[in-house]
């Protein structure tokens, strides 16, 4: 897999095969820690699935925009995406801009995902707010055709918000205790980031993220969420809409009797 870029294709391109979800990330490791499990899981059973990282991270306080680009590759193996790509936003500036809504449309409308995962637009660091909002607005605008890109026009079917520092009442959550190994092992690809037993690259100041304690932390969570479904590790998403069931006895059977006992509930 090619180092993430910029998005510079034919927006005239059409994917053979539209994607089943587009995950669009903030900065790059954003998507590996707040949805990484889920990710890998999907691509295990044979989902076609591709990520969108807005930014190259340039202003994080570790790292350069070229490391970070290698470890997206590396991380992106782990996660065995269809395809990674990089718009290029400048970091720190993702304004909701008709020049950053034109980018988010033109690969939403080539790669047609059925599906679209985003940062919740609740968050600590207001990159992720305007990623939020931009890729949501892009999703809906992505269906009026009187908005020229030279491409047909396409709304995916949902947009999916993943968990970041502020947490919400989920509308579901994933298991991903198969997968959970190997998105840690996603997320230590970005060993200018994290901490990594005194291998870092960086070099730089301790960031809340680089601590010893940050791994230790993701896990937590992860187990907290699983815990809300009775699973060893979990991963939360919310849905603006509701959830239409057709077969409600058919969807709750799907579950075995094991999964009652919950050691709390959701809030």
């Amino acid at each position: 897999m090619q180092p993430a870029k910029a998005y510079e294709d034919n927006p005239k391109r059409i994917m053979k095969q539209p994607l089943d979800v587009l995950a669009f990330g903030t900065h790059p490791d954003d998507l590996e820690l707040c949805c990484g499990g889920t990710l890998i899981l999907l691509t295990s059973r044979g989902y076609r699935i591709g990520a969108v990282d807005l930014t190259r991270g340039e202003q994080g306080t570790r790292g350069s925009e070229e490391t970070r680009a290698k470890e997206s590759a590396a991380a992106s193996q782990v996660l065995k995406l269809c395809l990674r790509e990089n718009l290029g936003i400048p970091d720190g500036h993702i304004e909701k801009s008709q020049e950053n809504l034109l980018r988010v449309i033109r690969v939403l409308r080539q790669h047609r995902p059925r599906l679209v995962l985003a940062p919740y637009w609740e968050e600590r660091h207001y990159d992720h707010v305007h990623a939020s909002h931009l890729v949501a607005e892009a999703a809906f605008y992505s269906g009026l055709s009187k908005i020229e890109t030279g491409q047909e026009s396409f709304r995916p079917y949902r947009v999916l918000y993943y968990m970041g520092r502020i947490g919400f009442r989920p509308s579901f959550v994933v298991d991903i205790s198969e997968t959970f190994e190997a998105k840690m092992r996603a997320i230590r690809s970005y060993r200018s980031q994290f901490h990594g037993g005194g291998d870092e690259e960086s070099g730089g100041p301790q960031t809340l993220i680089s601590s010893p304690l940050a791994l230790e932390v993701f896990e937590t969570l992860a187990r907290h969420y699983g815990a809300m479904i009775g699973a060893r590790y979990g991963e939360p998403f919310l849905v603006r809409e509701a959830l239409e069931l057709s077969d409600p006895v058919a969807f709750f059977r799907e579950f075995p009797d094991g999964k009652l006992p919950h050691l709390f509930p959701s809030q």
